[in-house]
């Protein structure tokens, strides 16, 4: 599956002229079978991160729908369900306020055309925060482009690092890790274990050192290397919020130093399977700092997946990235159609 396209069209049309071809000609013939595999990677990924979801609450929801019609009873039902499932109260009166007035201004009682209306709000629930696209996907995309990686310990963040980094060296790009979690004696140590892995440079300082040094140098290395994305790791204590806030702040700084428009992408990895109690710690890192996107880390290990909901609809935040398992190919974007589709059955 492609994350990073940069100066792919390019490259293709620099060989059409080599070869006496139109610019663009086989640049289209290149990227439209690469596009057709990364939407069936993506709905396999999908479909296998929510595997253990559809299997559970959310698959009692498909079963609704075999009923001729959708009575009273059955609204009860949804909610019931909706709410177990992480969805949350807030979110899921929403979502069924909405439902009904479609239900209701159409006409409609049969539960296949019910099923429609509320795959259609689904969807739209998720795609409200997406007001635009993430640097990866923008044209011209920023060189480097830099990527600060936030969330509370044990969210699995430091595992998501290493899976995106995977990913973008696999599309070509060059990759640099800073490891500016200093607080944490073993969070540089486990980055550079998976920087191993991945087979990626990681820039890292002796525990307690400035966090702010560290991601001087990481953008060092990367403008001395000529990098393409830089991601930084980040310390995820809630107990010293105002500390973490003034300290992120200074990590800010130091990038916009010589990249104004950075930090291109802020994105919080917030773990599925703690449901409504990650949302409260999400709400509070929110607060705290600036994030663009949301890393669902873990969504392979719930059987509820609501949260996602509840993330868009509370937070107004867009899940930019899906954890799909424990592999470092286990990533995939998010994507509001597959997932609901994936959710409630095709």
């Amino acid at each position: 599956m492609r994350f990073w396209r940069k100066h792919k069209a390019e490259e293709n049309e620099v060989a059409d002229a080599a070869e006496g071809e139109q610019p663009g000609e086989a640049a289209v013939a290149v990227l439209e079978p690469a596009a057709e595999d990364d939407a069936a990677e993506l709905h396999e990924q999908t479909e296998k991160a929510l595997e253990r979801t559809r299997k559970g609450l959310f698959g009692r929801i498909a079963g609704m729908f075999e009923r001729a019609d959708f009575d009273e009873d059955l609204w009860d039902e949804l909610e019931e369900i909706m709410v177990a499932s992480d969805t949350g109260v807030g979110t899921t009166e929403a979502i069924l306020s909405r439902v009904k007035q479609a239900v209701k201004a159409s006409g409609v009682k049969q539960s296949l055309r019910v099923r429609e209306i509320l795959r259609d709000e689904l969807v739209a629930i998720l795609e409200e925060p997406a007001t635009e696209s993430p640097a990866w996907d923008r044209d011209p995309q920023p060189s480097p482009m830099i990527v600060l990686v936030v969330g509370v310990n044990g969210a699995g963040k430091t595992t998501t690092i290493a899976k995106m980094a995977y990913a973008f060296k696999h599309d070509g790009a060059a990759v640099i890790l800073g490891a500016a979690d200093t607080f944490r004696a073993a969070a540089s140590d486990q980055l550079k274990v998976w920087g191993d892995r991945v087979g990626v440079r990681v820039i890292a300082h002796k525990p307690g050192a400035d966090p702010g040094a560290v991601v001087f140098d990481t953008l060092t290395a990367a403008e001395n290397s000529a990098a393409d994305i830089v991601i930084i790791d980040t310390a995820g204590r809630l107990h010293t919020k105002t500390n973490l806030m003034e300290e992120l702040k200074k990590m800010d700084r130091i990038i916009q130093r010589n990249h104004p428009e950075g930090p291109h992408e802020t994105l919080l990895v917030l773990d599925a399977t703690t449901g409504q109690n990650g949302l409260q710690q999400a709400k509070t890192f929110t607060a705290a700092v600036g994030v663009s996107g949301i890393v669902l880390a873990k969504l392979d290990g719930t059987a509820k997946g609501g949260i996602a909901f509840a993330i868009a609809h509370e937070l107004r935040i867009p899940v930019r990235f899906i954890g799909t398992g424990e592999k470092l190919g286990d990533l995939a974007p998010f994507d509001a159609r597959e997932f609901v589709d994936s959710l409630l059955g095709h």
